[in-house]
């Protein structure tokens, strides 16, 4: 519903930057008429450009000059808009007066971060200030971390209604095909050179319930397989490390802990990437757990940082049109209850994971902010995406083509 004493219902921030420009077509491609959006970022040359190539419905929407390293502009901004989404990072560099000032403004706020440290710090600045304005905050609305949140959430529901108890053993498995950004990379760069400045920092990042809002009432330390020995499933898949489980499996957990643990107190979650069968299978998957600790020691080191920065894709660059038609991901979860039934959820959807299928999930979260707010849960604050969107998101990604189900076993 439109707030009078607002100019905008939806205001994208970061509408030049390459998910930005993906996200701004899906939103003109799939927001209802009358939704009053604007594009921001700091340049308005830029902005013009990019609202120039968009589909005809966002022709005429507003343009708005805002600098994340400006507070009054990001006040103004805040302010102007019943909903933010940003895409600008690495959040830990730009995310912080984003949140700030939504929080404050009790504006809506939603954004693709995969970044343990600067959800940590932005849940320790802004949770109480959002739940006093009733600004719902929900970090990790793209592929990090929707499939692995909406998921869980789901088992969860399915083993409450059928009177199976709380989940117990939870693994996710998860194949794709895709490729990445340069903002993906300078995010992984970001976390880096946070820890080189801070090593104190690294006993956050270390901590499985790092993102808990009660460390001290976390049920138990239980530990999941993380990936970094080569595995195989139950059907001979090898799995190996999901880069993105260090995450992921933190996000899970926060919505857990979000609810009173009505996932279940000895909810033990954890996640890896499934790559294949046989002897081939095998050997990928310890080639790629090496080469994730590989990758990231490669960053923490200048000499070779600065070799990897001349070949690795620049911020601001992604994948090819043509790979983000083709990509596509399927995530599968196994979990088990405390009654010892067993149920599967299967997330899955066409185009490239963290682009194409990213923009997706983003563009319905910010619509679901927009357009659903008497059908989501009661919340604000720090959240995550199954904690402040829940089924009302699971029911708009079904829309717009995603699969999100679950099976008894």
């Amino acid at each position: 519903m439109a707030d009078s004493t607002r100019d905008h219902d939806l205001v994208l921030f970061g509408a030049t930057g390459f998910v930005g420009r993906l996200l701004a077509a899906y939103l003109a491609e799939h927001a209802p008429p009358g939704l009053r959006i604007g594009l921001a970022g700091r340049s308005l040359t830029r902005l013009l450009e990019v609202r120039a190539g968009l589909p005809p419905a966002a022709r005429e929407w507003p343009v708005v000059a805002a600098d994340a390293g400006d507070p009054a502009s990001m006040a103004a901004l805040a302010e102007s808009t019943r909903v933010l989404v940003t895409t600008v990072g690495p959040y830990a560099r730009y995310g912080l007066p984003v949140v700030e000032a939504c929080a404050a403004a009790g504006t809506h706020y939603a954004d693709l971060t995969g970044e343990v440290l600067f959800v940590r710090e932005a849940v320790d600045r802004v949770d109480e200030v959002a739940r006093r304005t009733g600004a719902r905050i929900v970090h990790a609305c793209g592929y990090d971390s929707i499939p692995s949140d909406l998921s869980t959430f789901l088992l969860a529901e399915r083993a409450r209604a059928d009177g199976a108890g709380g989940l117990t053993d939870v693994r996710l498995v998860a194949t794709m095909r895709g490729g990445f950004s340069g903002g993906t990379i300078d995010s992984m760069r970001a976390q880096v050179e946070a820890l080189q400045e801070n090593p104190s920092k690294r006993r956050v990042v270390g901590d499985p319930f790092a993102l808990s809002p009660d460390r001290a009432a976390e049920p138990g330390t239980r530990q999941p397989r993380d990936g970094s020995m080569p595995e195989r499933t139950a059907d001979g898949r090898w799995t190996a490390a999901f880069v993105m489980a260090p995450f992921n499996t933190r996000i899970v957990r926060r919505s857990n802990a979000l609810q009173d643990w009505a996932y279940g107190r000895g909810l033990s979650y954890g996640e890896v990437m499934g790559v294949g069968r046989g002897p081939l299978g095998a050997v990928t998957a310890a080639g790629l757990s090496a080469g994730l600790v590989g990758a990231v020691s490669a960053m923490a080191f200048p000499p070779t940082r600065a070799l990897l920065d001349r070949v690795l894709p620049a911020p601001g660059s992604g994948p090819s049109e043509e790979v983000r038609r083709k990509g596509w991901f399927r995530m599968t979860v196994d979990a088990e209850t405390e009654r010892g039934r067993r149920y599967r959820a299967i997330a899955a959807g066409q185009g490239d994971p963290g682009y194409a299928a990213t923009a997706v999930m983003l563009g319905e979260s910010a619509l679901a902010l927009a357009l659903d707010g008497d059908r989501l849960p009661d919340r604000a604050g720090s959240l995550t995406p199954a904690t402040a969107l829940g089924a009302v998101l699971v029911e708009r990604l079904r829309a717009a083509g995603q699969t999100y189900e679950v099976s008894e076993l």
